[in-house]
């Protein structure tokens, strides 16, 4: 099968930078064009400068529809006012849609699992293959351990990151209330600060850490009576991720229009 041909959205953010480089080193992938808001100060740039890589010959556009045409998918970790409109865009091509986007709100959610009615979506607040391991444990941890093991998920990362919790945070969160069999808007608890009262039994607590550069540390808490039990994650390098979101493009590309997470990809489903 011919090399797979995405295009990176976002390339001059972190996570753009670091797929770039992450493509160059997986076999089976090449870089099928860059792009990045208007007005961005990487617009025009080459790519494989901007990824440490030297010079590539593809340069920074804005306008992702004709990279599209020529590409099998569309790689995409940036804000979501962009995704939006990247999935209506995707969908309309049927080619596969990677979106790591985190601060997706219930609409922007909607939105995104109709465009997966006519493409291949794969969507994760993480795309690293421990955290969704962990994710797994955490699901069924909470299945098999009753109420008086209370779920606390505590998350810190660097201090430019705009949403809190993190998405991660929230997968976590997903996955004890699943186990549960509760919903999660009902039974979270967040932002806690004075005469807050005693903590509401079978409440999921989310605590967030903003400094520094810390790329990501996660730790999902079951603290019964008299003992507790830490499922712990720290990210070490954003490379992580972006190997993760491409072994979800390379399984993605044979697969029928629909909403996936990495729970599919690795086959953690029945887990």
């Amino acid at each position: 099968m011919a090399d797979m041909r995405v295009v990176v959205a976002g390339a001059g953010g972190r996570m753009g930078r670091t797929l770039i480089k992450a493509i160059a080193e997986t076999k089976g992938l090449v870089v099928a064009g860059v792009i990045d808001a208007p007005g961005s100060a990487v617009i025009g740039r080459d790519a494989g400068e901007l990824a440490g890589l030297g010079a590539s010959g593809v340069k920074v556009g804005t306008d992702v529809a004709p990279l599209l045409a020529s590409a099998d998918g569309l790689i995409d970790f940036t804000i979501p006012a962009a995704t939006m409109a990247y999935a209506e865009l995707v969908s309309r091509t049927g080619k596969v849609h990677i979106v790591g986007t985190t601060g997706l709100s219930g609409e922007n959610e909607k939105l995104i699992a109709e465009a997966a009615k006519k493409a291949p979506v794969v969507k994760s607040g993480n795309f690293s293959m421990g955290v969704n391991l962990i994710a797994a444990m955490t699901k069924l941890m909470a299945k098999k351990l009753d109420d008086s093991f209370d779920v606390e998920i505590f998350e810190m990362h660097h201090n430019k990151k705009i949403d809190a919790p993190s998405g991660t945070a929230l997968m976590f969160g997903r996955a004890a209330a699943e186990g549960r069999g509760i919903d999660l808007a009902t039974h979270s608890a967040r932002g806690r600060d004075g005469e807050t009262g005693a903590r509401k039994a079978g409440a999921i607590g989310f605590a967030s850490l903003r400094g520094g550069t810390v790329v990501g540390e996660h730790k999902v808490i079951f603290a019964g009576p008299a003992e507790r039990i830490e499922l712990v994650h720290r990210a070490e390098d954003r490379m992580i991720f972006a190997r993760g979101a491409l072994h979800a493009a390379l399984w993605a590309r044979g697969q029928k229009p629909g909403l996936y997470s990495m729970a599919d990809v690795l086959g953690l489903k029945d887990f």
